[in-house]
């Protein structure tokens, strides 16, 4: 994809940490080179993180994170910080800022700590360098540190450099700039699509047209697994459900893989022969950002729910609800049919996902195509963490059908 096209959830994200008035936002616009975020002398100026997706040679498309000051004060100030802090789950490389003349704070060195024990490369960036001298290292066990002067553009020519080789050197699946475990999130990505195919090969994608679907465009997940078939050489033919018999009846060989949309699993299973590879968009998506294995024994949990239970539905993007949504009527109605109770819901779309996941007896996750992978795992972990099955949408929806075997099968993941 170009760089217009790139989607933030496929873009590395760099988050900038530090104390009010430390620099951070005018060392974000020094760094995107546009006035992005808005500076002041005031302390607190950033209330809500600022996003900016912009091109950092050689590491391309990448997303750059302003954040609140991790030492607000005050009521609406721990919710700045919790907002700053809750950046952590999406940075895949984090800069902390500090002001060289006030020296490293208790906060900042609780944000070290917290970039250690996440195994998050980061970059020491001492700020306002025209007037004061950087303090000796400190100590950084998966960073670097840097002289930078927002106000003159010292050292920052240098910290993109840093910045740019930490994210490509992760992302082609080395070591990075930090050692193993750099940018896991990079790293480690899962494929999508292209290593189930061959050159020549025929795949079907079936994407129904329902009032649920974006006006004059396809959504994430359908146009990245068609990219990713033309990358692989395959030849991608799309469909909606009525059209898809005659579709395979018009083909000279049957399809090497059918990719559908979740929603229409039983509709689609009933038309494609048992011997023709099926699996959806949303399963996809689930191997590509998550954990598909944890997953499946995820979905098996469903099946003890009470009436007591409450299952959170979670989305990682924010849309108008349709009057048969997917995430707020048809899963709940899906989710019942599995356990034969009647559970309660909760549901939590966009950024927003819950800290503490322990009221939930289950979560089920969309596939996440506006999150990026680290966001994801960073919310599949909490739920392991305290010991919530957490699942995907598409996997739902397959054993709702009674075809989960079937729709795991092209990834050579057995459900049984």
């Amino acid at each position: 994809m170009s760089l217009n096209e790139t989607p933030s959830g496929e873009r590395p994200h760099i988050v900038f940490f530090g104390v009010r008035n430390a620099g951070k936002s005018s060392l974000v616009n020094a760094v995107t080179g546009q006035a992005l975020a808005v500076v002041s002398p005031v302390a607190g100026t950033t209330t809500d993180p600022v996003r900016k997706a912009m091109e950092l040679a050689p590491a391309g498309p990448v997303l750059v994170v302003d954040t609140p000051g991790i030492d607000d004060e005050g009521d609406v100030g721990q919710l700045r910080v919790q907002r700053a802090l809750r950046a952590l789950d999406e940075a895949d490389v984090a800069v902390l800022v500090v002001d060289a003349a006030r020296g490293l704070t208790p906060f900042d060195a609780q944000l070290l700590e917290a970039f250690r024990e996440r195994v998050v490369p980061h970059v020491l960036a001492w700020n306002k360098a025209d007037v004061a001298e950087a303090p000796e290292g400190a100590g950084l066990v998966l960073g670097r540190e840097v002289r930078v002067s927002a106000l003159t553009g010292e050292g920052v020519h240098q910290l993109k450099e840093l910045l740019a080789a930490m994210v490509a050197g992760a992302g082609e699946g080395g070591l990075g700039a930090d050692g193993p475990g750099a940018a896991a999130g990079l790293a480690s990505a899962n494929p999508l699509v292209a290593d189930l195919l061959s050159p020549g090969d025929v795949v079907v994608l079936v994407i129904p047209l329902d009032s649920a679907a974006p006006k004059g465009r396809l959504i994430l997940p359908q146009q990245q697994v068609m990219r990713d078939a033309l990358e692989a050489g395959a030849f991608p033919c799309a469909t909606g459900v009525e059209g898809l018999p005659a579709l395979l009846d018009m083909l000279p060989r049957p399809p090497r893989l059918v990719v559908t949309d979740s929603q229409v699993f039983g509709a689609v299973a009933a038309a494609v022969p048992t011997d023709v590879p099926l699996t959806s968009f949303s399963i996809l998506m689930a191997r590509y950002k998550g954990d598909l294995p944890a997953q499946l024994a995820a979905v098996r949990a469903l099946e003890a729910l009470s009436d007591d239970s409450t299952v959170l539905i979670a989305e990682g993007c924010t849309h108008h609800r349709q009057c048969n949504d997917i995430g707020t009527v048809k899963l709940p109605e899906w989710i019942r049919q599995i356990s034969g109770a009647n559970p309660q819901f909760a549901f939590t779309s966009g950024r927003e996902f819950s800290d503490d996941l322990s009221p939930y007896a289950a979560v089920v996750h969309c596939g996440g195509c506006m999150l990026n992978r680290q966001e994801m795992q960073s919310r599949l972990r909490r739920a392991v963490a305290q010991g919530v099955p957490a699942t995907n949408y598409g996997m739902v929806i397959a054993h709702a059908n009674g075809i989960l075997p079937r729709a795991l099968a092209p990834l050579g993941v057995a459900a049984s």
